[in-house]
């Protein structure tokens, strides 16, 4: 099991990166820039085994709580042209937090209560 959390953290590692780039033309690039790349880093770290549980514990906390702040008031799905444009980018953004934020508590919780064990 231990082999497939290493496998599972290099994949999102390197979807973390291609999120990164894809942001180049987005109007608050560097911001996304910030958090897909801490999303990278922190994949990076869990599949090396170098890290402490906190970390990814407080980013599941941030993350939530962004998406909480980016969800749109009213959700009209991810697709352009199906809705407001402002309202499709606020879901995606939300959508994207959330996916890190789930990440971060499965690493949490694997590092806190799996690797402990003999």
């Amino acid at each position: 099991m231990k082999v497939f959390f290493k496998v599972f953290a290099i994949i999102f590692g390197i979807l973390f990166l291609w999120a990164a780039f894809v942001q180049y033309n987005d109007p608050d690039a560097f911001l996304w820039y910030a958090v897909y790349g801490s999303a990278f880093v922190i994949s990076v770290l869990f599949a090396l085994d170098r890290l402490p549980w906190l970390i990814p514990a407080v980013l599941f906390i941030l993350f939530m709580a962004g998406v909480v702040y980016s969800w749109p008031e009213t959700y009209q799905g991810v697709t352009i042209g199906e809705g407001n444009i402002d309202n499709i980018e606020k879901a995606r953004e939300a959508l994207g937090l959330l996916i890190m934020a789930i990440l971060m508590l499965i690493y949490t919780l694997r590092i806190r209560y799996i690797r402990k064990q003999p």
